[in-house]
């Protein structure tokens, strides 16, 4: 077996009978979008919270998203989410790249190696811009929280190493520094992230003018934490890394962004528990995560180029179906309800796909 196989054998496979008995087929990359739901035994939580990063190439990234919801119902507090993240740290310099070159620029088609390119380029501009709005957030928040969050700040430098290194070596950007790298993917970022993010934006200056105001930080961490990481985030890991493990490709890239999404777990349970632990405070806080959702379901729908998912296997419906699952599953697992305006919106904009 040559080294290319022998990389590629190691994505999950799951048995199907479509192409006779005995047989595999690696799992179609929207086939978690009509499983519901799933329950991770002990040995998979074992597995997603301790596998070195060596070891995570052999994750399932559907086990890693669902276990971001894992713990929801019974959200973490913020030293124990800090305590994990000194178990969990991973060296971004210890990916090799080589193989994910040879499949980029031998195996991927230009409309595959396109689509990816619009759906990644957004994570690669946010993890950085995190790293420059999240900071104003620590001013307001007690001292555990500071740690959880200087926590977040650090995982999201190395994931923004990771990008630049992947989009330096893989995708062959050029630049001499981080932010040359990052204004050249620019042209392939859509109004699904850039509307939020600015949004993010204005949200922060207003925190850096009242870092005290509790409705302000609301506001912000609905657009973040609920938005931008619960939704955003979680989606573009799984249509890209269900992709690379769909077609046995990209192989460090899977194990970083993998690895990223287990770090996204703990900033997810603690944006959550930010805003349950607000809520549960002053209930009237819930009418600032109202307006919030409102303001972003408005300027998300503005769209004036296309982003084509279909060569990573995805449709436009399919992946609007899993930003609204991923929505509507924060919010129920920590008990925070919707407007009956904002349901009736969200029953209008949501996709029902068919057979599903």
């Amino acid at each position: 077996m040559n080294r290319s196989n022998e990389l590629q054998s190691y994505f999950p496979v799951t048995l199907t009978a479509a192409k006779g008995a005995g047989m595999t087929e690696r799992k179609s990359p929207t086939a978690v979008l009509r499983e519901g739901p799933r329950a991770l035994s002990d040995d998979q939580v074992r597995e997603i919270e301790d596998s070195a990063l060596a070891e995570v190439l052999h994750v399932d990234i559907d086990d890693v998203i669902e276990y971001v919801h894992k713990d929801l119902k019974s959200l973490p507090d913020f030293t124990t989410l800090y305590r994990k993240y000194l178990k969990q740290r991973w060296d971004v310099y210890d990916l090799d790249f080589s193989q994910d070159k040879v499949d980029w620029r031998e195996k991927m088609t230009e409309e595959e190696r396109q689509s990816f390119i619009a759906v990644a380029s957004g994570f690669h501009h946010g993890e950085r811009q995190v790293e420059i709005e999240l900071p104003v957030f620590m001013i307001g928040a007690s001292e555990e929280e500071k740690l959880h969050i200087a926590a977040q700040i650090e995982d999201e430098a190395r994931h923004t190493v990771f990008f630049d290194r992947f989009y330096r070596e893989v995708v062959g950007l050029k630049g001499d520094d981080i932010m040359a790298v990052l204004d050249a993917s620019f042209p392939w970022v859509s109004e699904t992230f850039v509307a939020p993010f600015g949004l993010l934006a204005y949200q922060a200056d207003e925190i850096r003018l009242h870092p005290y105001d509790e409705r302000a930080r609301v506001r912000y961490g609905t657009t973040y934490f609920l938005w931008i990481e619960g939704v955003l985030a979680l989606s573009v890991m799984k249509v890209t890394l269900s992709y690379a493990r769909w077609r046995g490709f990209l192989p460090a890239y899977y194990t970083g962004f993998t690895a990223t999404c287990r770090d996204e777990s703990r900033h997810v349970q603690g944006g959550m528990r930010y805003l349950q632990d607000a809520v549960r405070k002053d209930p009237t806080m819930i009418n600032e995560i109202h307006d919030t959702l409102r303001t972003i379901l408005s300027v998300s729908g503005v769209v004036s180029r296309r982003v084509y998912y279909e060569p990573l296997g995805w449709t436009d419906d399919e992946v609007r179906v899993l930003f609204f699952q991923q929505l509507r599953r924060k919010l129920n697992d920590v008990g925070i309800g919707l407007s009956p305006d904002l349901e009736d919106l969200l029953q209008k904009v949501q996709p029902v796909l068919a057979g599903g």
